[in-house]
This record gives C-alpha cells, sequence and structure tokens, in this order.
C-alpha cells in the first residue's frame, strides 16, 4: 500500500477554535518544549500559562469577540503569545509585516480598524508605527522588550550594544502599554465564547490581483482544519517529540500554519528564527537537530548551494514541505540527497489557509502539486466560461472546496463574489489533473503571454531551465513586441561556479519548448528580486522592462504631435 492510500480522508474535519491546539498540547506535554528562541526556552505549561496572562491584559484593554487586533512582530515568543491571546480573548489577529513602509501599515489599520497594536521596542520599526498614533484607527500600542525575549546573557548584551537601536517611548503617555505590563493584569482570562465555523480568527492580507491588499476573512474552523488536513499527510509522525524549524516569517499564512499552529498540533518544539541568517540558520540546525523543516524554493536552494562548501548537518530532518512558489525539481533532488529526507511540494494561497494540495510522502509525482488535502476538492473550470468544469487532462483554472477556503474577502462583498464560481473558491491559476488525481499547475492566469495568438505559460519556460545545470534561478516575463503583441524574456542567474553564455541557453532550451516558447532575450542577473518570505517576484522586472519602453513610447508620441 503506498503513502497515498494510507492518508486518512474518512474521518471527517473537526471545527474547533484555534486555542484548542494550545489547550491540548498544554494538557498532554506541559513539561515538554514549546519554544527556543536564540537559547531561551519555554515550555508548553509556561507559554500556556504567557497566553492566559496577556489574553486578560487584552480583555483589559478592551479586547473582546470580534475586535481586531494588529500584531507587527517578527519570530519570537511575544508573536506566538499574542496570538493565541488575543484569540483567547476573543479578538481577531491582524498580520503585519514590520519590513513594511509607513503608508502600507497606514492602510492595512484603516482597512481592519484595529485599534491596538503589538509591536517591538526596536526604532526600525516603531518609526514607521508610532505618526500613526491618533492619525488611524490606532489608539494603542503594546510594547514588547526584544532584549527581555533573549537568554538573560544575550539580554544584557543587547541592552549594552544596541541601545542606539532600541526605541525610546514616552513615559506616563497611556496610549503605549509595556507587554510586561500586559502579563499583570490581575485575574484569569474571561471565557470567550466562539463560534469556530463562523468566527474569523484572523485577517490576512494578501495582494491578490489588483496589487491592492485586502484581507482573507481565515475562520477558526479553516485554520485547525487545515492543521487537520496537514497532518494526516503524517500519519506516523510522533505526538510531543520532536522540533520544527521556524525560519519562515510568522506574519506569513504558510509559516502561521504549517510552522507554528502544526507545531502546536503535534507539541513539538517551535525553534523561533527572528530573521534569514545562513550562518545563524545553519549553526540552528546543527544545535537544535530539528525533525521539521517548512521552506519556500529559494531558501532550499540557497542551503544547496551553501552545502557545497560546509557542513550542513541535516540528517536529523524527517518531514519538508516546500510551498509558495514552483519547487523546481532539481531543487528537490539535490536537498533529498543532501538530507536523507524526501521533501514534498504542496500548493494554496492565502485564500485557502493556505494548503488545498500536496504531494504524499513517499509518493511524489515530478512536476506536481500534488493531491487534495482530504477533505478538499479540486476542480478545473473552463478560464473562457467557469461554469463549464473540464475533463481529466484537460487545462483551466484550478478552483478549491474545502473545510480551508476562507469566509470572504473583509469588507469587499463583490471582491468576495467574483472569487467564487458556485461556491468553489477561483485562484487564478491554470492547471489540469491526470488520472490519477494528481494536479499540475501551467502559470497564473495573470502571467499568461499572448504571443501572436498563442497562449505562453511563463511556468513551461522556467521548469525548462531549471533543467540547465548552470541556472540557478529563472523568471520570465511578457515584454511588449510590435509584431507578436508580447514575447517572452527570461532572467536567470548562476550556480556558483558554473558559466553558460546566452547562445548556449537559447540552443539548450530548443530541445525543450516550442518556437512560439522561446525567449526573445535571456538576461542573466547576479540576484532575482524576491518578496519579504523569499519568493521569486516578477512585478519588479516588469516594471523595469516598462519603464526602458516608457522614453520610447514617449518620444513616439511627440514625433506624431509635432
Amino acid at each position: 500500500m503506498s503513502e497515498a492510500q494510507t492518508i486518512d480522508r474518512a474521518t471527517p474535519i473537526a471545527a474547533t477554535p484555534v486555542t484548542w491546539l494550545l489547550d491540548e498540547a498544554v494538557r498532554r506535554f506541559p513539561g515538554s518544549p514549546a519554544m527556543d528562541f536564540l537559547g531561551r526556552q519555554t515550555s508548553y505549561a509556561e507559554l500556556g500559562r504567557l497566553v492566559d496572562q496577556a489574553a486578560r491584559g487584552f480583555q483589559h484593554l478592551g479586547v473582546e469577540r470580534g475586535t481586531r487586533v494588529a500584531i507587527c512582530l517578527p519570530n519570537c515568543p511575544y508573536y506566538v503569545i499574542s496570538y493565541f491571546a488575543v484569540l483567547r480573548a476573543g479578538g481577531v489577529v491582524v498580520n503585519m509585516n514590520p519590513l513594511y513602509v509607513e503608508r502600507e501599515m497606514r492602510h492595512l489599520l484603516e482597512d481592519s480598524g484595529a485599534e491596538i497594536l503589538v509591536t517591538l521596542d526596536l526604532e526600525q520599526i516603531s518609526k514607521k508605527i508610532v505618526p500613526l498614533l491618533g492619525s488611524s484607527p490606532l489608539k494603542k500600542l503594546v510594547v514588547c522588550s526584544m532584549a527581555a525575549a533573549l537568554p538573560t546573557l544575550k539580554g544584557i548584551a543587547f541592552s549594552l550594544l544596541k541601545r542606539k537601536e532600541i526605541a525610546k517611548f514616552p513615559a506616563g503617555d497611556d496610549r503605549y502599554i509595556p507587554f510586561k505590563t500586559l502579563l499583570e493584569t490581575k485575574g484569569a482570562p474571561a471565557r470567550a465564547v466562539v463560534d469556530p465555523l463562523n468566527d474569523v480568527a484572523v485577517l490576512q492580507y494578501t495582494g491578490g490581483t489588483t496589487g491592492i491588499p485586502k484581507a482573507a476573512m481565515l475562520t477558526h474552523a479553516n485554520l485547525t482544519g487545515n492543521c487537520d488536513q496537514i497532518a494526516r499527510l503524517v500519519p506516523d509522525m510522533p505526538i510531543g517529540s520532536g522540533s520544527m524549524i521556524v525560519q519562515l516569517p510568522l506574519f506569513h499564512v504558510f509559516a502561521m500554519t504549517v510552522a507554528m499552529n502544526l507545531a502546536i498540533h503535534f507539541a513539538v518544539e517551535m525553534i523561533l528564527l527572528p530573521r534569514y541568517d545562513k550562518d545563524m540558520l545553519r549553526g540552528t540546525i546543527k544545535r537544535k537537530r530539528p525533525t521539521m523543516f517548512p521552506g519556500v524554493p529559494t531558501l532550499y536552494t540557497n542551503i544547496n548551494e551553501a552545502a557545497g562548501k560546509e557542513d550542513w548537518a541535516l540528517s536529523s530532518i524527517r518531514y519538508c514541505i516546500s510551498g509558495g512558489a514552483p519547487l523546481p525539481m532539481d531543487v528537490r533532488q539535490r536537498f533529498e540527497t543532501l538530507s536523507g529526507c524526501q521533501l514534498v511540494e504542496g500548493y494554496g494561497l492565502s485564500e485557502t489557509s493556505p494548503v488545498a494540495t500536496c504531494n504524499p510522502m513517499g509518493a511524489v509525482r515530478d512536476g506536481s502539486i500534488g493531491l487534495p488535502l482530504p477533505g478538499t476538492k479540486i476542480e478545473i473550470r473552463d478560464c473562457d466560461d467557469p461554469t463549464k468544469l473540464m475533463p481529466v487532462g484537460e487545462k483551466g483554472e484550478v478552483c478549491v472546496r474545502g473545510p480551508q477556503v476562507m469566509k470572504g474577502y473583509w469588507r469587499r462583498a463583490d471582491e468576495t463574489a467574483n472569487s467564487f464560481i458556485d461556491g468553489a473558491l477561483r485562484t487564478g491559476d491554470v492547471g489540469y489533473i491526470d488520472q490519477d488525481g494528481y494536479i499540475y499547475l501551467v502559470d497564473r492566469i495573470k502571467d499568461l503571454i499572448i504571443a501572436g495568438g498563442y497562449n505562453v505559460y511563463p511556468r513551461m519556460i522556467e521548469e525548462a531551465l531549471y533543467q540547465h545545470p548552470a541556472v540557478a534561478e529563472a523568471v520570465v516575463i511578457g515584454i511588449p513586441d510590435a509584431n507578436k503583441g508580447q514575447v517572452p524574456k527570461a532572467f536567470v542567474t548562476l550556480r556558483e561556479g558554473h558559466a553558460v553564455t546566452e547562445e548556449e541557453l537559447h540552443k539548450f532550451l530548443a530541445g525543450h519548448v516550442s518556437p512560439i516558447e522561446r525567449p526573445r532575450q535571456i538576461e542573466f542577473r547576479d540576484q532575482l528580486p524576491k518578496t519579504l518570505v523569499g519568493k521569486l517576484s516578477k512585478k519588479e522586472l516588469v516594471a523595469e522592462e516598462l519603464a526602458k519602453r516608457a522614453p520610447a513610447q514617449s518620444e513616439q508620441q511627440s514625433t506624431k504631435v509635432s
């Protein structure tokens, strides 16, 4: 019997509050380690106590059922405590990226209506947030001490050596609440009544196709259901034993669910890393010997390159899931060779909490995003007529049904309505299903290149480029063309120690893609733009190409006028 056949797809997905995950871990494994932050450990019993204290503090600030509270933190114990405390108090978590600029933060606060925000006492973050007090819905700022989160000696060193980076807040101003004061509120938190199927737990902002951030309303049942679904992929995973590297930022939905919530579901230790630092990550893996390591393709690519020159001690890792972007086959195979662990690719989006499909352990299909998770149904619908279902093997828009699908977009009824067809979520991705039920993505609908009337999918060209031994990363976009409307252009970075010319890559691609798919140009870069979670990003390259053509277009228009 294959791994895919052992997955429990019959038992209904339970609908529970998110805090139930922590309650169970505290009840069953109170003495087990829950968090490690740069060497400072916290047990599950201690985490449960801190969450209860913080929940009472939030309720004292006015948090009740439905109150939105923004969390603007890097990976650290404060994020985990605040997340569960807000939900324990009955509130709604608004995830906010601390690297956002002030304008972006203002939009999220105004859109969500969050009046309370939790952040660190770091000047680089606070200088963007403090101006929002009183000029946006924000009324209270809960300030967490970075030094207090560190092991004692590291905390003292941080206070002494980094004092210029520590933000100062006015004394006596009740708009600023130290996190330690939040914990000193007397009494136990009032029990919040939660309807898991209908009550929103998290507002998860996503750019979507419009580029304007909008919030996916993820209910308690969406999030706990997705944990249950993912956990069924690894039925042999021991409960209460092991550890999870939490390298991906927790404000991103992938890490929130697959790293934090899933770790607590399994009652394992979360090894929190505040940012990506190659040496820190390598040292942590060697020191902690983690068993689980979710990541994005660029993270595994970086490790593959670094492991050629230094020891990474990856042998303890047993479970790896890649998401956020297509996983090149070569990257997967190299990482599996280095670690001895199978790396599986999953697929999802913010609107699906986020995982919708995943390759089963032991039953991976090259190039596939796997099978639907238990309780999930994937439909392929005609891109031109979404009311029409496509047969097996035919391409169309990937649509999702399941307990992890969002309630809708916050305060955007029209966009919510446009995102569903007959009750199924429209993903905006083009793909197909094979006879065995495995799903394959072709590309994003919005990334489709129309070249001389033909559909050209950048992902197909990128996958061909990854087959060349010199290519480390590849991105393909459409650029304007006078004859064909659009043609593909490729941007690549090369592996260290490898060399290849543009002509050689063109010849290589001639044997892998059709003439209409061959890039008009191939441009070499030292690095390619990435999102804050490490996904390769196309929008900067598209903007560059448009900017290059703007002067020529302006000159042509001026000539016509004159």
